[in-house]
């Protein structure tokens, strides 16, 4: 479970290998992927307890496409049947990680809190739209270091759930294991993927105009690029 180290142009073959997956099948990789965010979307809106359970539920509905992407890297064929993949095999581990990224959330807010960010943080916290720039602009110029801090931490816990639902589904890894060499993955690889989130950039701005609808071509292939890491970095997925 221990990551390789690559070059920085491993970064752009990354994308470029996830978009080859994506073309094996199309349509259907589209339909999977708005039948699955759609679905956390629409949880989400519920009160109270919607947003937690989104969190917890992701990281099996992220196992499920890894799955699908697993499948089409054997030749195989992407079905319908993967959205689910993720619910029904190590279930558990990977709603343990959503738990854990639940509280990691919920910490760093606390300590941006205890920073100097508490006006900024209830905004946030709040679920209601912000309709006052004023009200923003006073809550971030006063949070300053607050925002540092938090992007920091933030950076942290997005690097350590980057790879663990694949060590989790792939590698049998318990969540903790799993969290910790993904980070240290990241970290070591600091380089490729600074390259790989540098260059999804312009493809999210072309995404975004005509309608958005760019994107649902690019939310599959940021999927099947995460695999194409995944599989580039540890050792265990480089014989499918």
């Amino acid at each position: 479970m221990e990551a390789r180290k690559v070059t920085a142009l491993h970064g752009w073959q990354w994308i470029r290998q996830g978009w080859t997956l994506f073309q094996k099948s199309p349509v259907l990789w589209v339909v999977l992927v708005v039948i699955g965010l759609t679905g956390l979307i629409a949880l989400s809106a519920v009160p109270t307890v919607g947003e937690p359970l989104a969190t917890l539920l992701f990281p099996a509905l992220l196992a499920g496409y890894m799955q699908g992407c697993r499948a089409l890297d054997r030749g195989e064929e992407l079905e319908l049947a993967h959205l689910f993949a993720g619910f029904r095999h190590h279930s558990q581990q990977l709603v343990t990680l959503g738990g854990i990224n639940y509280v990691g959330q919920l910490l760093i807010f606390g300590v941006m809190t205890l920073a100097g960010g508490a006006t900024l943080v209830g905004l946030f916290m709040s679920g209601k739209p912000i309709d006052d720039p004023a009200l923003v602009a006073q809550a971030v110029a006063g949070a300053g270091f607050a925002i540092l801090l938090g992007f920091t931490l933030f950076t942290a816990l997005l690097m350590a759930g980057q790879f663990a639902p694949m060590l989790v589904t792939f590698d049998q890894a318990a969540a903790i294991p799993a969290l910790k060499a993904s980070l240290k993955a990241c970290l070591d690889n600091i380089v490729p993927m600074s390259v790989y989130c540098l260059m999804l950039l312009p493809f999210a701005l072309a995404a975004s105009l005509p309608a958005m609808l760019g994107w649902l071509v690019l939310l599959p292939v940021l999927f099947t690029s995460l695999y194409a890491a995944y599989r580039d970095l540890f050792a265990s997925s480089q014989n499918p």
